[in-house]
């Protein structure tokens, strides 16, 4: 029997290895071992357990002396020692013994320049499905060429940590060992938690290449490649608002920002499915076929149908496909330099311009502080806005100080005079607690469209005094008074005195927050940031 070189690893009398199988061979195997169900469309649904999302508090990093003072030490980057590392890969290894393994061999990083190879090696043959669609795939001759590959990804979810025996905090852990090129997943059967490592894994390697590592989505004009790439934590439309129809989607998550322009770091997309509609999200509801793995989404047992609507397993339900599944996808996803940056917030003060263009330092501002809210009524004990900052619209995935990232950005920006800009996707002409609105998405698309089309690059602008932005006077299809958030206010029956308590409030959270963050950051970028009218 081929093994494949995993007995080096620790993998010993193994039932069977099987590398590289293809969806329908993965789909099989996932149907004859019990792990799922096939839907009406063909896709394949499991559910994952205890786990339905990523677990934060179970991620560690080695802590090496070759890679100490590159890591950001705190409670998102947790250190753990090589011996405990190495004590429960032992484990892992022996519990893997006897048992089926499947191996991808695949690829992160759409340039050929910056290309590195992970092996992923999956106790569960839908989790291999779900990487096999989530990185670049190889074709005959680059697997028959493979070699060795860069890092290898260990995931065996029926492993448990004994927390007391093996210093961790449960059952589970996620492990990065940077020096050892190696990440042990163990008792989760999220998939999500195989995709962000490899993420978190360039996020650091990438930084070595002078490439800047992004979680963001990108698109581009068919015609000039002029590209766009979108930031944005949950719920600010960064997939819907990149998904545009007279673009191509390069990706939807996970970037590198090379001198030649953006490549993707993936070779598929991982969407989120609560409320899914085809009417909302064409693209991502016809991706939802066969090849695809949906992860807890609730399904009619006699019918198969889906019901979206169901959050009864959890609101993150999910479904992982190729990106050429998406009609107007890039293929392979490589993009030019960018022309635009688009950070989307929804801000439920309802006090930022729905749309602002941003200094070289603001945008470094914005970049690390990385703010949404979550609105009233969304989680119990919440009673108004609370406002969410996660540093580089991705905190958990980036392992070096914020600094790095955010320099790295200025450096580009300098280089290529890309323009930066803040788009609210939030609130309107009040907060969400009074009963305002969100800000129309046609709006919003136009915002972008004229951020794309040079038509912002000559619009006359005023200066915010509290959130420190330039905002455009005037816009196409977008209605002169929704541009400026104090007017707006009062169109909609609000006093200035309440827009300014609400103004002040939310840009007295932004100060706090990065006094308390990013204490040694520079004072230009600080004097960029909002400053409440005292």
């Amino acid at each position: 029997m081929e093994t494949y070189g995993i007995e080096k690893l620790g993998i010993l009398a193994p039932k069977a290895v099987y590398r590289n199988l293809g969806p329908a061979q993965l789909t099989e195997a996932a149907l004859r071992r019990g792990e799922g169900k096939l839907s009406a469309t063909g896709a394949l649904v499991v559910t994952t357990g205890k786990y339905t999302g990523r677990s934060p508090k179970d991620k560690f990093i080695v802590d090496t002396p070759t890679i100490h003072d590159d890591i950001a030490w705190g409670s998102v980057n947790v250190p753990i020692s090589r011996e405990k590392f190495n004590n429960i890969k032992n484990k892992m290894m022996a519990y893997l013994q006897g048992r089926e393994i499947f191996i991808f061999d695949g690829m992160a990083g759409a340039d050929p320049k910056y290309t590195k190879k992970f092996r992923i090696i999956n106790e569960l043959a839908s989790q291999n499905l779900f990487i096999h669609q989530l990185l670049i795939r190889p074709n005959a001759f680059e697997l028959e060429h493979y070699g060795e590959p860069d890092y290898t990804l260990i995931a065996a979810p029926g492993f448990k940590c004994i927390p007391e025996e093996d210093g961790v905090n449960s059952e589970a852990a996620i492990m990065i060992d940077y020096e050892a090129k190696m990440i042990l997943i163990a008792g989760s059967q999220y998939a999500g938690e195989i995709k962000k490592s490899v993420f978190s894994t360039m996020n650091y390697i990438m930084t070595k290449e002078d490439v800047l590592p992004m979680h963001c989505s990108a698109n581009m004009d068919p015609k000039s490649h002029d590209t766009a790439i979108f930031f944005g934590l949950s719920g600010t439309g960064k997939t819907t608002l990149s998904a545009d129809p007279s673009r191509m989607l390069i990706g939807d998550d996970e970037h590198g920002w090379t001198p030649d322009g953006v490549f993707n770091f993936e070779g598929g997309c991982y969407a989120k499915c609560i409320n899914l509609s085809e009417e909302k999200e064409p693209d991502i509801y016809r991706a939802i076929k066969f090849g695809a793995l949906v992860e807890n989404v609730i399904m009619d047992e006699e019918t198969r149908q889906f019901d979206f609507d169901d959050g009864s397993l959890t609101e993150n339900t999910r479904v992982g496909y190729p990106v050429d599944y998406i009609s107007n996808a890039a293929i392979p996803g490589v993009g030019g330099v960018p022309k635009a940056v688009v950070f989307l917030t929804a801000d439920a003060f309802g006090v930022l311009p729905p749309i602002s263009k941003l200094t070289r330092e603001a945008a470094m501002y914005h970049f690390v502080t990385g703010f949404t809210s979550k609105v009233a009524g969304t989680e119990r004990g919440i009673t108004e806005p609370v406002p969410t900052f996660s540093t580089l619209f991705g905190e958990p995935f980036m392992p070096c100080d914020p600094s790095v990232y955010a320099n790295m950005l200025g450096a580009k920006l300098d280089e290529y005079g890309t323009q930066v800009y803040l788009v609210n996707t939030g609130w309107a002409g009040g907060s969400a607690a009074s009963g305002a609105k969100r800000m129309k998405l046609p709006y919003t698309r136009a915002m972008i469209t004229a951020a794309l089309n040079g038509e912002l690059d000559t619009a006359e602008t005023v200066h915010d005094e509290i959130f420190n932005l330039e905002v455009p006077t005037h816009i196409s299809n977008v209605p002169d008074e929704v541009l400026i958030p104090k007017n707006y206010w009062k169109v909609c029956g609000k006093t200035e005195e309440e827009y300014l308590e609400s103004a002040n409030k939310l840009a007295d959270m932004f100060e706090k927050n990065f006094t308390k963050k990013y204490a040694n950051m520079d004072e230009k970028i600080v004097a960029a940031g909002p400053h409440p009218k005292r």
